[in-house]
């Protein structure tokens, strides 16, 4: 990813009091992100980076001032962690993705099961569904397992989408006995080749993504007024790049399907269907 996606950002459907709060949370996933992806640094050098990057989120956890290299990032984060006591652990867990990033970059076989990329997922999205709903006070078990649920469909959703700009950045998120299960090559996957095998292969995965929506979609009737209207609209969205997935017929492979304007027409259809 260029910049962290899974975030609604400062929306119109945000509660304007949550709109500094969020942006401030952004902004630290998006620039710990970019740590990670962005410029040509060593792997060596984003680790290193990553680690001090830790570092500043831990001292602002102490109520400590942050190093000057972040510090437009950590001082309203820090803000935000006095007002809302957002909980450091998830924080915390997302730079711990964006490292496993990096480390992964570096591992040409990926993940091995669908269990070690959830894991992952765990870490790198999930937490983001956690601390919004921190923010709108939602906090009993349901509501969170079903924001996981959410959360990590929309990771897996971007995994499926980006496959024609991951792949070649060294970056595989298929899981290898899901490859193995299709009689997908992986020499094949790494071309970029939409194979009979390839193309069963991300279909299945789409409709995992899809089944870990439509599991966690009911948290839309959980959250209150433009809050549940935004969420409609995420879960919308995630669905319809499913729709478009599906629709290339393992072509996502060379082709990275987007959102046009009448997409945004079913997607609002969709969410008052809701």
């Amino acid at each position: 990813m260029t910049h962290y996606e899974n975030f609604p950002v400062a929306s119109v459907l945000c509660p304007p009091h949550l709109r500094q709060p969020i942006s401030a949370i952004y902004a630290f996933a998006r620039t710990a992100d970019d740590i990670a992806d962005e410029g040509d640094a060593l792997p060596s050098q984003r680790l290193a980076d990553l680690a001090a990057y830790r570092q500043d989120l831990m001292a602002i956890a102490r109520d400590e001032p942050p190093s000057p290299r972040w510090a437009q990032v950590f001082l309203p984060l820090q803000a935000v962690l006095r007002t809302h006591q957002l909980p450091v652990p998830l924080l915390a867990d997302l730079i711990s993705a964006f490292m496993q990033d990096v480390e992964k970059t570096r591992d040409a076989e990926g993940y091995a099961d669908r269990a070690e990329l959830l894991d992952y997922c765990q870490r790198s999205a999930n937490p983001v569904g956690r601390l919004l709903l921190h923010l709108y006070g939602v906090t009993d078990d349901k509501a969170l397992q079903e924001s996981d649920a959410i959360c990590t469909a929309l990771q897996l959703i971007n995994f499926w989408q980006d496959l024609s700009v991951d792949i070649p950045r060294g970056r595989h998120y298929l899981p290898r006995a899901d490859c193995a299960a299709h009689g997908a090559c992986q020499a094949e996957l790494l071309e970029l080749k939409s194979t009979r095998e390839n193309v069963r292969l991300i279909s299945d995965c789409a409709r995992w993504a899809r089944a870990t929506m439509q599991s966690g979609a009911p948290l839309v009737h959980r959250l209150p007024g433009r809050a549940g209207w935004e969420l409609r609209l995420v879960v919308q969205g995630g669905l319809r790049i499913l729709d478009k997935v599906d629709t290339l017929k393992g072509g996502s492979l060379h082709t990275r399907p987007r959102l046009h304007a009448w997409d945004w027409c079913v997607m609002l259809a969709r969410a008052l269907v809701m």
